[in-house]
């Protein structure tokens, strides 16, 4: 059969954009002589890759398909959470932790995250007990990324959804066993770079179609009255503006959404390890004019062009976005994309979609193989980290998080990245940031306050978030109800209970602990 030239178009730029990243983590390889190279690029990234790598480590495609997807539900409320990641997210992040994260991960010799936690407390119970969290929890998250990069090459491509995501997952896999964080990077600036023109692009030719700002804007808040009953009963006033406060949908956008993603991303050790590559705190300063830039424009793009879509598909089809994309919010933008864009644009998207998926992918691969192949298995045979313990353990760790791609549900991408990044911030911020803030923290404190925000988080995701307790139908087994609280309540995320149980443990027993860790304690810890 003849290939039409978008095909062979689309396999010439997609085929060169591979060889071209295949390339990258090569030379990410030949660089990579040590273990510390292996698992923090050595310490000396030049700011411009940090803030890049960075940004697209933290956006993948559950900002720009899952939340984009999600906004088109929800409406620009979710905007917030453009501004949490901006204040939160890299002000916050490397101005207020970063530096002492790369200071102490250098002073102390750590080279992962749960290390770093694990001998600020000179403990090596914590550093299994993080370990744990990771290799359990972010397979969920790391499928959710698996999940929307497949789901576009499946649309754009028109092939079936298992191949487009064995061989995605496939081609990280390859860069990222052999070069380590090094190619993990390079790559990262790269598919970074190539991410901040496509989100441009698309902004501005959805504006465009639409009649220009004004226009598409008054358009969408007129389709207010258009809201499904269903939405409205539960708060929803439109989608360009705020759900009612205390409602279910406001409890939804702002305790899940906004800041389960927005304070979240303090917690999340893919982003803490970009801190540990610097060569210093002055990198990091230089890096945040990038790294803001960054989140604007891949955050606030998706939840502009998300909503809007509900105004081209209404125009087009006399519907709603979501009926459009029959009920799968993660269908919404591959949808949007290649029903609206220009046939260069959809091969530009796909390349901007593969990097954000591939970026983020490459990052918890390589934190989750680092966990399980150094900081668990070899820490429990006596020896310290391997180049090749870690590649086993990503491989491990790609296998689970494709099987689980597989069976997931549809419209699964944000949820499941918020709650990754809720039970992180439940179980270990209030504790690693005493860590990095105290000379001599609690040990008691940060080990109890671990385990009561981890066990709070978890009986409120299994008792009462509607979301997670009727998915897993543990609660119906047990009571007949999908949830012990009603509403609004059933709505407000675990990660609220979790992170005010944690740090009142914390804050409770601190000055209770009369036995504090010193620096010696935590040099002790090898």
């Amino acid at each position: 059969m003849m290939m039409t030239v978008s095909t062979e178009l689309t396999i010439g730029i997609v085929a060169f954009y591979l060889v071209m990243i295949i390339g990258i983590g090569y030379y990410g390889y030949r660089r990579t002589k040590k273990v510390e190279d292996y698992m923090v690029a050595g310490r000396n990234t030049h700011p411009a890759i940090i803030a890049l790598s960075y940004g697209a480590t933290f956006i993948s495609t559950s900002a720009i398909i899952g939340f984009g997807g999600t906004s088109a539900q929800y409406g620009m409320s979710l905007m917030w959470l453009t501004v949490l990641c901006i204040v939160v997210g890299v002000i916050i992040a490397f101005i207020c932790m970063g530096k002492r994260i790369r200071r102490i991960g250098k002073d102390l010799g750590a080279l992962t995250y749960p290390e770093l936690l694990g001998k600020m407390y000179g403990s090596k119970k914590i550093i299994y007990a993080t370990g744990a969290i990771f290799v359990a929890a972010m397979p969920l998250y790391t499928a959710a990324v698996l999940i929307g990069g497949a789901r576009f090459i499946e649309t754009t491509l028109g092939i079936p959804y298992l191949t487009a995501l064995l061989g995605f997952a496939g081609v990280v896999a390859l860069y990222v066993v052999i070069g380590g964080l090094m190619a993990v990077m390079y790559t990262d600036a790269v598919q970074g770079a190539i991410m901040l023109v496509g989100m441009g692009v698309l902004l501005v030719l959805t504006y465009v179609y639409l009649g220009g700002i004004v226009a598409a804007n008054n358009a969408l808040e007129s389709m207010s009255g258009l809201v499904p009953s269903t939405l409205s009963s539960m708060g929803m006033t439109g989608w360009t503006s705020m759900p009612e406060f205390g409602s279910p949908i406001w409890m939804t956008v702002i305790t899940t959404l906004v800041l389960g993603v927005g304070v979240g991303v303090l917690a999340q050790p893919q982003l803490a390890v970009r801190f540990m590559t610097a060569k210093d705190g002055k990198s990091l300063n230089r890096a945040i004019p990038i790294g803001a830039l960054f989140i604007v424009m891949m955050t606030g793009v998706a939840f502009t062009v998300g909503p809007l879509t509900n105004v081209y598909f209404m125009d087009k089809l006399g519907m709603l976005a979501i009926d459009a994309a029959g009920g799968n919010a993660d269908l919404i933008i591959p949808l949007y994309i290649n029903s609206a864009m220009p046939e260069l644009f959809v091969i530009i998207f796909m390349l901007t979609l593969l990097s954000a998926a591939m970026s983020t992918l490459s990052s918890l691969l390589h934190t989750m193989g680092t966990t399980l192949g150094g900081d668990i298995f070899a820490r429990m045979r006596g020896v310290r980290y391997s180049i090749r313990a870690n590649q086993i353990g990503i491989m491990i760790m790609m296998i689970v998080s494709i099987i689980l791609a597989v069976m997931m549900p549809g419209s699964i991408i944000a949820r499941a990245t918020a709650m990754f990044m809720g039970l992180c911030t439940a179980a270990l911020l209030p504790a690693f940031v005493h860590g990095i803030t105290s000379k001599n923290p609690s040990y008691l404190a940060a080990k109890w306050s671990m385990a009561v925000g981890a066990g709070g988080w978890l009986i409120w995701a299994v008792f009462c978030h509607t979301a997670e307790s009727k998915m897993l139908g543990i609660c119906n087994a047990l009571f007949g109800v999908n949830s012990l609280v009603g509403s609004p309540w059933c709505y407000l995320d675990p990660l609220v209970v979790g992170v005010v149980l944690s740090v009142t443990v914390l804050l409770v027993l601190i000055p209770l602990d009369k036995k504090r860790i010193t620096h010696e304690d935590q040099m002790k810890l090898i």
